[in-house]
């Protein structure tokens, strides 16, 4: 079948005598190969550009930003009230915001500083696991904003400087926080502040963490200590999203520049006090006694502004944060129709079809 399909023909064929093969010329001796030509000498490596080389972080600035994390994290780092014994001639602590509750995390009153009556607020940690669960580890409910809003508005009314310490890894974020509302709080909170028709002196003493700080750091001069870290997210938090794994936290904290030094740089921070060797822990009282000469000088020289140009320099100052410059105008965007108009034209559509059908029918019945 093969054979059929490929059009051969079995039957045996005559096969006519060979006719003898012709005499072939003897092949020419084989010659000896041709040696390869010399190897040309490799031209010389080209020096290495370092811009194209990629860079990492080097590990020593690495080390150096996350050790001051480390140290604005210290349990025995001194808070709000262990601050103000120092700083305050006297202090009266007012509770509550005369609407849930008195959040601890958050303590404010009525104190005197270099013999200037002003109002405190800040954020309060713990020294030791118990105090911790009480203060909620310095993460405030909305309670603790609106009581804080509430002695900004005294010191409004009453003419008195504001004072208040940021050292908080951000606002709580539990169930029962969200359900009272800490976003509204926290918003309020900013907006009043950017209002306020009185000083506002801003310290971050420790750590400066998200939307939780900011709603109690929104003044006319913002000072940090040397080892404290002001961020909008934790660096574990920066680390989960970029790199998908919290051990990146140090490279993080680098990329953030989160460091107090790298604030001032952005022009965030305006002052930066140093501390004592060993850092604030080692010996708080005269950390408490630096930061009080700065606030001092501060509170003396906000005080002899007037209060319209106080308040529209620092409207001026947060509008220069993020700028940014237009490359070009923007093509318009053809406008989208509401739900409403839509709706409106469906209508129409449908009221021409029955409209035709109804013709239609007319014209037929006739």
């Amino acid at each position: 079948m093969v054979d059929r399909f490929l059009g051969r023909d079995r039957r045996p064929a005559v096969v006519p005598e060979a006719a003898p093969p012709p005499q072939l010329a003897p092949p020419p001796p084989a010659l000896p190969p041709a040696e390869p030509p010399p190897a040309e000498p490799p031209p010389p490596a080209a020096p290495a550009d370092p811009s194209s080389a990629p860079e990492g972080p080097p590990d020593a600035a690495i080390e150096a930003v996350w050790s001051r994390v480390q140290q604005a994290r210290n349990l025995k780092r001194p808070h709000t009230l262990e601050l103000l014994a120092t700083i305050a001639d006297r202090f009266v602590e007012l509770h509550g915001d005369r609407l849930f509750s008195d959040d601890e995390a958050i303590v404010a009153g009525l104190a005197e500083i270099g013999g200037r009556p002003v109002v405190v607020i800040g954020q309060q940690k713990g020294a030791d696991t118990d105090e911790n669960i009480r203060r909620n580890f310095g993460m405030p409910h909305p309670e603790g904003y609106r009581k804080a809003m509430r002695l900004m508005s005294l010191a409004e009314r009453f003419e008195l400087p504001v004072v208040s310490f940021v050292d908080t890894p951000g606002a709580y974020p539990g169930a029962g926080s969200e359900e009272r509302g800490v976003a509204e709080a926290i918003a309020k909170s900013v907006a009043l502040m950017t209002r306020l028709r009185t000083p506002i002196v801003v310290v971050i003493t420790g750590e400066g963490g998200s939307g939780g700080a900011l709603a109690i750091a929104v003044g006319d001069v913002v000072v940090a200590l040397e080892n404290a870290v002001y961020a909008v997210i934790s660096p574990e938090g920066c680390a989960s999203i970029l790199w998908r794994t919290s051990d990146k936290a140090s490279t993080a904290a680098l990329a953030m520049r989160m460091s107090a030094a790298d604030q001032a740089a952005l022009g965030v921070v305006d002052r930066i006090v140093a501390e004592p060797d060993g850092g604030a822990q080692a010996d708080p009282i005269e950390t408490a006694t630096r930061l009080r000469a700065v606030i001092v000088d501060e509170l003396d020289r906000l005080c002899a502004i007037p209060t319209d140009e106080l308040v529209d320099a620092r409207y001026a100052r947060y509008r220069r944060f993020g700028a940014f410059a237009e490359t070009g105008v923007p093509a318009a965007r053809a406008q989208r129709q509401g739900i409403a108009d839509r709706i409106r034209e469906l209508r129409g559509i449908i009221g021409a079809r029955r409209e035709a059908e109804r013709r239609a029918n007319a014209s037929g019945t006739r």
